[in-house]
C-alpha cells in the first residue's frame, strides 16, 4: 500500500464523551464522461478490489452469450455477483443452477464454510449437517464461472490464472479500467483477484453506469448485470446486510457491492458514476458508512432513511440495548456533494 499520500479520516467511533476509534481510507469517484470528479486520500492507491469486483468478474458470463445459452434469469445473474449469506434462497438456487448446466457441487472450487446467516447456520446444525461449498458466500460467482467454462468448452480448473475464464475476467478488467492488471492475489474463495488502482476500479464501475450509451454486447451485458443487482438485492447479499438494505432504500437508483478488507463499490446509472472505497484497516463499519455517505452526496440515497442513518451514524448499543455511542463521518467526506 502506498504511503506517500496520506489516507483521509473517514469515520470516528464515539463512546461517551470521546472518540474511541478512527478509520482512515481512500475514495475515488469517476464520472464516465468527465473522469475523476472527486477523491479523498489517494485515488491512485493500488489495492485488491476483493468481492466488490464481482460484477466485472461476471461480465464475460453475459457478454459471451453463456448466460443466454444457459437460460439464466435476472435473479441468477444477481447471484453471480453476490457475497451471499448461505440462506436457502441462495443455496437452493446454486444447486438448481448447477443441475441445469450438468454440473454438481463437487465441480465448484470455492471451498466450504458455515452459512453466514445465523438462522441458516442453526438450521444446518440442528439437521446434523456440515458446511458445504453451496454455503460459500461466493458459490454464485463460481457457478457463473462454471457456466462460462462450459460454454467455452474449457477445462474444469476454472480458477487457474491461464484458464479461459480468468483470461476473460482479466481482459474485461483491463479494458474497463484502462490499466494493465498483471499482479494478482488469491481471494478467500481461491479465485484470482487482480490488483487495480482505486481510480481504475471506479472508472470500470462508471462504464457500467453508462452502459446504455456504450451499447453493443458489452453495454447490454453491463446493463443486465446492474439491473439484476438492483432488482434482486436479496440475492446480492441477504437480509440485514448493507448491500441489500441500501439498494432497497434507493429503489433501483444504484447497484452496490461490498468486499472484504474495507472495500466498497457503487454503480450510479443516473449520474454516470462509479465509486470505489478502500478503508486502510479493513473495517467494514467504515466502508459501509462511507458508501452510504457517498450515495447521499451523489443524490441517490435519502440521508434520513433509517438504514442510511444506521450505517452512517449508529447508534451503537450494548447487550442490554443501552446506547453507548455513535458514529461521526469525518470532514471533508461528511460535507461532500456531487
Amino acid at each position: 500500500m502506498r504511503t506517500d499520500i496520506d489516507a483521509t479520516e473517514i469515520l470516528h467511533v464515539i463512546r461517551g464523551p470521546m472518540v474511541e476509534s478512527s478509520h482512515r481510507g481512500h475514495v475515488a469517484v469517476w464520472h464516465h464522461d468527465d473522469g475523476l470528479v472527486a477523491s479523498f486520500g489517494d485515488p491512485g492507491l493500488r489495492t485488491f478490489p476483493r468481492s466488490a469486483v464481482k460484477m466485472i468478474q461476471a461480465l464475460p458470463l453475459v457478454e459471451s452469450g453463456a448466460a443466454d445459452a444457459a437460460g439464466l434469469s435476472s435473479a441468477q445473474l444477481a447471484l453471480a455477483c453476490a457475497s451471499h449469506r448461505g440462506m436457502a434462497i441462495h443455496t437452493d438456487m446454486v444447486l438448481s443452477w448447477l443441475s441445469s448446466i450438468g454440473r454438481s457441487e463437487a465441480d465448484l472450487r470455492c471451498g466450504a464454510h458455515w452459512p453466514y446467516d445465523d438462522e441458516a447456520m442453526r438450521d444446518l446444525v440442528r439437521a446434523g449437517g456440515s458446511p458445504a461449498q453451496r454455503h460459500n458466500n461466493c458459490s454464485g460467482k463460481h457457478t457463473g464461472f462454471l457456466t462460462l467454462a462450459r460454454h467455452l468448452e474449457a477445462g474444469p480448473e476454472y480458477l487457474e490464472i491461464d484458464h479461459p475464464v480468468q483470461r476473460a475476467v482479466r481482459s474485461a478488467l483491463e479494458e474497463l479500467s484502462g490499466e494493465t492488471c498483471d499482479e494478482y492475489g488469491i481471494d478467500g474463495c481461491s479465485a484470482p483477484n487482480f490488483v487495480m488502482t482505486l481510480s481504475g476500479f471506479a472508472r470500470a464501475l462508471s462504464a457500467f453506469a453508462a452502459a446504455s450509451d456504450i451499447g453493443g454486447r458489452r453495454g447490454e451485458a453491463m446493463a443486465r448485470l446492474t439491473g439484476a443487482m438492483m432488482a434482486h438485492p436479496e440475492y446480492v447479499a441477504g437480509e440485514g446486510q448493507a448491500c441489500t438494505r441500501l439498494m432497497r432504500a434507493m429503489e433501483g437508483r444504484a447497484a452496490i457491492k461490498t468486499g472484504a478488507e474495507g472495500v466498497f463499490a457503487a454503480i450510479v446509472p443516473e449520474k454516470r458514476l462509479g465509486i470505489a472505497v478502500k478503508i486502510e484497516d479493513g473495517a467494514t463499519r467504515a466502508s459501509e458508512a462511507a458508501i452510504a455517505r457517498l450515495l447521499v452526496g451523489a443524490g441517490v440515497l435519502d440521508p434520513e432513511h433509517p438504514d442510511a442513518r444506521a450505517l452512517m451514524h449508529g447508534p451503537t448499543l450494548n447487550r442490554r440495548g443501552i446506547e453507548t455511542g455513535h458514529f461521526e463521518l469525518a470532514s471533508p467526506l461528511a460535507g461532500w456533494r456531487l
